[in-house]
């Protein structure tokens, strides 16, 4: 709001009477904000849009610790922020290369993902990162559950982490999560060719307004989350574009069933 409104954290801080060094570490997310500073904020900076500041004076009031927070010191910050982004998002698309979306992973394949690690994950490690991921799918049983789409390339459907037995358990989890209201998978086939950020699997969060979307894309050895208006709006036309190049829904659980039995 504050840079939109072309202006710097001085007068900010000077408007609101504070130090600019609480502008500074807010913005930072190191300080709790209340209602009244994020509306006095809004104010200050002229900012006409209410559903976004009302989403924000939401994010605020809430005071609930999420059940991520058990895991906090014994998995990184990313993997934390992850599982709340997930919580509160209003829909979800993804594309992945070489793995399952973890919101549709087998406690067996998920095993065998994490176990190929470097380094190798201690059994400590492995049991943590394991309950972790199997807890955030509970996203998808909430009482208003988010629109999932989840874009799938071939590669990752053949990838048999695990072996044939894990491997076909999952492609048939995956068959039944497809028939969720609130789930679409669709697969990219290797007929398909080329597609942009093919060598990435990405995630677009959306929240309950445009300004707090959110893409998370995986790196070596941790995630990354971007939110610049630029970078959502590339995002997306990726996404919108292996929509395109991905098969229907239908054609989806037809070539998933068949990979599943050549396994």
């Amino acid at each position: 709001m504050r840079e939109h409104a072309g202006m710097s954290v001085a007068i900010a801080a000077e408007q609101l009477g504070v130090d600019r060094t609480r502008i500074s570490n807010t913005e930072a997310g190191r300080f709790g904000v209340s209602e009244e500073r994020v509306r006095a904020l809004a104010s200050i900076y002229s900012c006409g849009d209410q559903a976004y500041v009302d989403a924000l004076v939401d994010m605020a009031t809430e005071r609930v610790h999420g059940w991520w927070e058990e895991y906090r010191g014994k998995l990184s910050a990313g993997a934390l922020d992850l599982a709340e982004l997930e919580h509160h998002a209003v829909s979800m698309r993804s594309v992945q290369t070489m793995h399952l979306p973890g919101l549709l992973q087998t406690e067996d394949y998920a095993k065998a993902v994490f176990a190929t690690a470097v380094p190798e994950p201690t059994p400590v490690q492995l049991r943590c990162r394991l309950s972790h991921r199997l807890k955030r799918r509970d996203v998808l049983d909430k009482d208003v559950p988010p629109q999932c789409t989840f874009i799938i390339h071939e590669a990752a459907l053949r990838v048999g982490f695990g072996g044939p037995k894990v491997a076909r358990s999952q492609l048939e989890h995956v068959l039944e999560a497809s028939e969720r209201d609130t789930v679409t998978v669709r697969v990219i086939p290797f007929s398909a060719g080329g597609f942009p950020s093919a060598g990435s699997s990405t995630l677009y969060v959306a929240g309950p307004v445009p300004q707090l979307d959110t893409v998370q894309f995986d790196a070596p050895f941790g995630v990354t989350f971007l939110d610049a208006e630029t970078h959502l709006i590339n995002y997306n036309a990726v996404l919108d574009r292996m929509e395109q190049l991905a098969l229907s829904p239908d054609d989806t659980r037809d070539f998933v069933h068949a990979v599943a039995q050549q396994l």
